[in-house]
């Protein structure tokens, strides 16, 4: 079964061999054939040797020029990379649904608009709402009428032309219209409105400020207030979605090897393929308090700087979290180790290094590396690796801090061995 963390940059093995071997035997004859003109014998020329995971390649082969190097280091960070998905950030979000029953009357905003708090998004002719108004209405005229009545039975009790018990009954009439209107008013109130007249027209107001990023509302259009609980899909969607879309937030599936690395407040970058040379910055913000039974995942969330516009809710994305913790690799798809050269103390005995994509190659699902041993001696060693970013990858394991490593030419010396075997 193949390595999870195979991937195309690894050249194809096989064809490197023919081609290490085709270049073996013109180069040979060259090398000869120089040394012949320094008046050297042939027989006296430095040979190539290789055996079963070992090469050595003499100092004026020409098999050099095709050879880089580079000393294997730790890597300079603690990253784990995951994937994730964006979504409107909830804490500047707010999906607007109908209170009232109504055909839509006019719509006053279009997607991509901002609107401040109280802006009128839409009118809509109610029949639920033109009741509220009238109710308003009627019971601001009949606590009017009451307050009179009570004034009046107040002046004729002054002068002895009225019952007491008329006036308490006058002041127990007008503190009931009273709290009636105060009742019909906050119904109001719950409906965006304070006064007006009694036409029936709803206005369906922002609650916050923000973008309309999503309008699913036509004019003529029925709405219902229950209309969110339909098994519709189309019928659920909110009229208007209004949010902030230079601050988005990021949702992570992690790992169960992967929970005890994280911790809120860790920096995320976000990469995307629509942008693959940018880097959007971030903050894990929560982690969830249980695993998908389905996928065996946690749900992370986190937010992501979107200043300049380019993602895109709903994007998929890759995530690498920049971990707090030091010393060795704690999985198979996390780097996390301190700069020794920060430090000034020596990495640990097979702790994890960063290499080049290049300098790792496969064999039977297996992953190699060749590292001088000594001036033009190379051996195949195994590796395992890690997360692979940027043109990087961790080695977890086969290869130490300070081992000169070949990063280009291992399929050469890779073909060589297999030239030296047969």
């Amino acid at each position: 079964m193949p390595h999870p963390n195979d991937r195309t940059p690894f050249p194809k093995a096989a064809a490197a061999r023919r081609f290490a071997r085709i270049a073996i035997a013109l180069m040979s004859p060259v090398a000869m054939l120089g040394c012949h003109d320094k008046g050297q014998p042939a027989e006296e020329a430095a040979e190539l040797k290789a055996d079963q995971g070992s090469v050595t390649v003499p100092k004026d082969a020409p098999q050099n020029s095709s050879l880089a190097f580079e000393t294997a280091k730790p890597p300079t960070k603690a990253v784990a990379h995951m994937t994730g998905r964006l979504v409107w950030d909830e804490q500047t979000t707010v999906r607007v649904f109908s209170s009232v029953a109504g055909r839509v009357n006019q719509i006053n905003v279009n997607a991509g608009q901002r609107v401040a708090e109280g802006d009128t998004l839409a009118t809509m002719a109610s029949v639920d709402f033109g009741q509220a108004q009238a109710d308003a209405s009627k019971s601001e005229a009949d606590m009017k009428l009451s307050e009179r009545t009570l004034k009046r039975l107040g002046e004729l009790f002054a002068h002895g032309a009225a019952a007491k018990k008329d006036v308490e009954a006058a002041e127990d009439d007008f503190e009931n219209k009273k709290a009636e209107r105060a009742r019909a008013m906050a119904r109001l109130k719950l409906y965006g409105v304070t006064t007006g007249t009694v036409d029936g027209m709803f206005p369906l107001k922002a609650p916050l400020a923000g973008m309309v990023v999503e309008k699913n509302i036509n004019p003529g259009q029925e709405v219902r207030p229950d209309q969110m609980l339909a098994n519709d899909a189309k019928l659920v969607l909110p009229l208007f979605v209004i949010s902030n879309p230079r601050r988005l937030s990021v949702i992570l599936d992690v790992t169960e090897l992967d929970i005890s690395e994280l911790k809120p407040g860790q920096s995320l970058q976000v990469r995307s393929r629509a942008y693959p040379d940018r880097v959007f910055e971030g903050k894990l913000e929560f982690i969830g308090d249980s695993l998908d039974p389905l996928t065996r995942t946690v749900k992370a969330r986190g937010f992501v700087d979107n200043s300049d516009g380019l993602l895109k809710a709903e994007m998929y994305v890759g995530v690498d979290v920049l971990l707090r913790t030091k010393g060795g690799a704690t999985s198979g798809r996390i780097i996390a180790l301190e700069d020794s050269e920060h430090t000034g103390h020596p990495p640990k005995t097979g702790a994890s290094v960063e290499l080049p994509v290049n300098a790792v190659f496969s064999k039977d699902n297996r992953h190699f590396v060749f590292v001088e041993k000594s001036p033009g001696r190379f051996e195949r060693q195994a590796v395992e690796i890690g997360t692979e970013n940027d043109g990087r990858v961790a080695v977890t394991s086969g290869v130490t801090a300070g081992e000169r490593v070949v990063t280009q030419g291992s399929l050469l010396l890779q073909a060589m061995t297999e030239a030296g075997k047969e």
